[in-house]
């Protein structure tokens, strides 16, 4: 056992014990790198033997990158953004780097990033939150991408940051074609935060099918895609001793299992016998027997590779100022949530695809 000290331990005392070159150190503990197996475990013996830790600060220092993502989520409520979060980190993480999380309460995440920005970070991966333009190019400006995640900038700013997210226009449309194909008539929109491009798209698709069969959106509230606001919501929608809707498409499941509480425990209506629910996300909890939702699916792990993909894309030598939109399909994951209304037995008896 060698008598260096430890804190003056380096990569070189390393090498020199191991009998490799330093390279071959930093490679043994770099993820992905190429390296033997034989020379990994040399070195990582050797490292251990002298209590030797590779400091990622100093690494940062030589290399210029600092091997961590920061990642803004305005809450994790929603379960959807629970799972992505588990699914990014654990994706960066085999390509060597780390996530540091950021929880920003307000829609706008300027100041956020901002601050995000004193941390030297990689990249910054925005997920239901926006960016305005001025700090979308002080990012570009500082060599830092910018991915917004189930986001889209503005029409006049889609080119300036990249972004992935599921087609809600599709899913919106393949909704409403569910529910005007199994005879509904009066289907209402729970929505969320109105300004989001997540909840204008998901309705616009909605509108557009119902148009193009001569048909018109029964009733609207709002739940901010919040659960307590979605449960109001749904008590502005079904009013007892009213007219109240057939189908109600709630703009993410966190918001639909408020809506299906509130209609069977509040209301004392039965799902989907009184009202169809349909959601967009396909959680795993919408498949409870509890809920047994039909849903639009969000693909998290084609969203998640994609977003992995911008981020390396963005830190190539040869990608500065490219960006990039992706647009991935959902499916619509059909379960017993939804009543056909054109047959006398009432309950769509369907299995998940």
């Amino acid at each position: 056992m060698s008598n260096t000290p430890k804190a003056t331990i380096t990569s070189e005392d390393v090498a020199r014990l191991a009998q490799v070159s330093q390279s071959s150190v930093s490679r043994a503990f770099t993820p992905g790198t190429s390296i033997s197996e034989k020379t990994r475990r040399k070195v990582l013996d050797a490292a251990r033997r002298l209590g030797y830790r590779p400091n990622a600060h100093a690494r940062s220092l030589i290399t210029g990158r600092s091997k961590i993502i920061g990642l803004v989520l305005l809450y994790l409520e929603n379960p959807f953004y629970a799972i992505a979060l588990q699914r990014l980190a654990e994706r960066l993480q085999c390509d060597g780097y780390h996530v540091l999380l950021f929880i920003n309460h307000n829609q706008n995440a300027d100041a956020l990033v901002s601050e995000i920005l004193q941390y030297s970070v990689d990249g910054i991966v925005l997920a239901a939150t926006t960016l305005s333009s001025v700090l979308a190019a002080h990012c570009a400006d500082a060599g830092i991408p910018v991915v917004l995640f189930n986001r889209v900038m503005a029409d006049n700013l889609q080119n300036t940051v990249s972004s992935v997210r599921t087609d809600n226009v599709a899913g919106g449309r393949a909704v409403a074609r569910l529910l005007v194909d199994t005879g509904h008539q009066r289907i209402a929109y729970l929505a969320g935060t109105e300004e989001t491009s997540t909840n204008v798209e998901r309705e616009r698709g909605l509108r557009e099918y119902l148009g193009e069969n001569g048909m018109r959106l029964w009733g609207r509230a709002n739940g901010n895609y919040r659960f307590e606001q979605a449960c109001q919501a749904t008590r502005e929608l079904v009013v007892p001793g009213k007219d109240i809707p057939d189908a109600i498409f709630v703009a993410n499941d966190h918001m639909a299992f408020a809506a299906m509480d509130t209609l069977r425990h509040d209301l004392g209506l039965n799902i989907p016998g009184d009202i169809s629910v349909v959601g967009f996300d396909n959680v795993p909890q919408a498949a409870w027997a509890s809920y047994r939702l039909t849903t639009v699916e969000q693909p998290i792990e084609p969203m998640i590779e994609a977003t992995v993909g911008l981020l390396q894309k963005s830190l190539g030598q040869d990608s500065a100022g490219e960006s990039d939109e992706i647009l991935i399909s959902g499916q619509l994951i059909l379960r017993e949530s939804v009543r056909d209304r054109r047959t006398e037995a009432g309950t769509m008896s369907l299995r998940d695809k």
